[in-house]
């Protein structure tokens, strides 16, 4: 009798070991999914606000344009916010994945905006198509990534435009398509030079894009001009 006693309290014990830790794996999950759902309501909101601006400064002239900065501050904060889901849910993730096809439409969005601003101002963007792949097919697309985010960073008037090679949306097959872009990734398209392949470092991407140096040349004169009026 004792030692039926024994068994049973010992089940008790590990049963409620197992129900505790059920119920706080729950409850965790939970507040997982409320912050992933508040993640997406936040950006859903930001991609209309985008979608409308982009109707805006395709309407206003050079010399507005030259003076209003273009959609740079919200493209990186909704970079910065399907990263965070992606941490949160695994690239795999429906909802991570969705997010990140409205994410890559409004950059495609942006970059056809600023052709078009080109065509119309006279102006010459300098950006930078990258094609990366989170399948586990690609060793070099982590260092790749952060040598374009050090790059943007320094340069604001680079534009870095960061695309899943193997993401399910028309749009971007469509400029896979058009910009000749193999699956030997990384892959970067300059410009409107032929795609390069490989991982390419910060002396690489110098070389690549000669504009660098006005840009840094640019950036050092602003800067030293607004230290001399302080």
């Amino acid at each position: 009798m004792k030692d039926w006693r024994k068994y049973l309290l010992a089940f008790l014990i590990t049963a409620a070991i197992f129900g505790t830790a059920f119920y706080v794996t729950a409850r965790l999950d939970s507040a997982r999914i409320a912050e992933i759902r508040a993640t997406q309501e936040t950006i859903s909101i930001d991609l209309l606000s985008s979608e409308t601006q982009f109707e805006l400064l395709g309407s206003l002239d050079c010399s507005t344009i030259a003076q209003h900065p273009v959609l740079t501050d919200e493209l990186n904060s909704l970079a910065e916010q399907l990263s965070f889901a992606e941490s949160r849910l695994g690239t795999d993730s429906s909802d991570v994945i969705n997010l990140k096809k409205q994410y890559s439409l409004l950059e495609i969005k942006d970059y056809l905006l600023m052709q078009q601003i080109s065509q119309k101002c006279g102006t010459k963007p300098v950006s930078v198509l990258y094609f990366y792949s989170n399948a586990g097919d690609c060793t070099d697309c982590s260092r790749a990534g952060d040598v374009l985010t050090y790059l943007r960073e320094t340069y604001p008037g680079l534009r870095v435009y960061s695309f899943d090679y193997n993401l399910d949306l028309s749009a971007l097959q469509t400029l896979i398509s058009l910009n000749k872009v193999k699956d030997t990734l990384p892959a970067l398209v300059i410009g409107n030079k032929p795609p390069v392949y490989g991982f390419k470092s910060l002396d690489d991407m110098e070389t690549l894009i000669p504009e660098l140096k006005t840009m840094a040349t640019s950036t050092t004169a602003t800067s030293t001009n607004a230290t001399s009026t302080q």
